[in-house]
């Protein structure tokens, strides 16, 4: 009969396949090691930093609209001192957030 490979032979056999194969590994395990965080550190240090801009921000607003509900409750100001306390609470907020990203890095 036929001395050549059938052409539905196993797929290990052929060397190009073989060889794509082992590129595939290759590529998988450089695509692990560059998905790794390379540093827990600092990602650990932004996430904080985030953190901290958002609870002053948030902070900031809603003490703000607080203390302007209790100026207007007891002086019968309303809404003016809700106003001008909220906007008072945003600049405090913003000048907080502009100091934290101004600060360096230790």
């Amino acid at each position: 009969m036929n001395d050549e490979p059938s052409a539905r032979g196993p797929v290990g056999e052929d060397a190009r396949i073989d060889a794509l194969d082992e590129r595939l590994k290759a590529l998988r395990e450089r695509e692990e090691k560059r998905n790794q965080p390379a540093a827990g550190v600092e990602t650990d240090e932004n996430y904080r930093a985030g953190n901290r801009v958002l609870s002053e921000l948030l902070g900031g607003v809603a003490g703000g609209l607080f203390l302007g509900w209790v100026i207007d409750h007891f002086a019968g100001t309303s809404p003016w001192g809700l106003l001008v306390m909220m906007f008072v609470g945003i600049f405090i907020a913003f000048r907080n957030i502009i100091r934290i990203s101004n600060r360096r890095p230790d």
